[in-house]
């Protein structure tokens, strides 16, 4: 089910390290998508999505040491994901390395499940409870891309990286499918249920 709405306390915090470290990603999403469509930089595409990789992992790690947990980052660290993943499919699809249709779905599901946020607002929740098949899929993707922007190339290495590039596309294109079918699942529970009360609180944690 999705998220309930919790009592206001240190998570309504905004300045916090991994909060700074999301906002460092989030800088490098335009500046990865120009180097893949503008000079087809590839290999510093790749490295821009290795320090947004490595940003990801590191403010998780951060927010655990320092107890810096907020609401903003639960909603900026998997909305920056998804604007990584977005920006790659548009180069690897006007590039023509991945077909639209793959692109126009992944695109599709983010659209509709962002379609169903203020609905579940409205009813008293925050958001949908993150699974772990979501992250994974995720995963896959971000993975996926460098992979396949390593395949574009010549020799061994490009002959090598090439089909682990399509596989790991395939695989997460199809769990990430799937794992929005299961948001909408959650989404389809929680419109049988009455409208929580304004106010109302729940012992849940902050979803992606």
């Amino acid at each position: 089910m999705p998220d309930l709405p919790t009592t206001q306390s240190r998570a309504d915090r905004i300045v916090t390290v991994p909060n700074l470290l999301s906002v460092l990603r989030l800088a490098g999403v335009p500046l990865f998508l120009y180097l893949l469509l503008g000079p087809r930089a590839d290999g510093w595409a790749i490295l821009v999505l290795a320090v947004g990789g490595f940003t990801d992992w590191l403010d998780g790690k951060l927010a655990r040491l320092l107890g810096q947990y907020s609401r903003l980052g639960a909603l900026l660290d998997p909305a920056v994901d998804r604007l990584y993943i977005l920006a790659a499919l548009v180069a690897l699809g006007v590039r023509d390395v991945v077909p639209w249709w793959a692109v126009v779905a992944l695109v599709c599901r983010d659209l509709v499940l962002g379609a169903t946020l203020p609905v579940l607002r409205r009813r008293g929740y925050r958001t949908y409870r993150v699974t772990y098949l979501g992250k994974g899929a995720t995963f896959l993707l971000l993975y996926a891309f460098p992979l396949l922007l390593l395949g574009q190339g010549t020799g061994w290495f490009a002959d090598l990286a090439r089909p682990f590039g399509y596989g790991f596309a395939v695989w997460g294109t199809a769990l990430y499918l799937y794992s929005g079918a299961l948001y909408l699942a959650q989404f389809v529970l929680a419109m049988r249920r009455p409208a929580l009360r304004p106010g109302a609180a729940g012992g849940t944690r902050d979803g992606d």
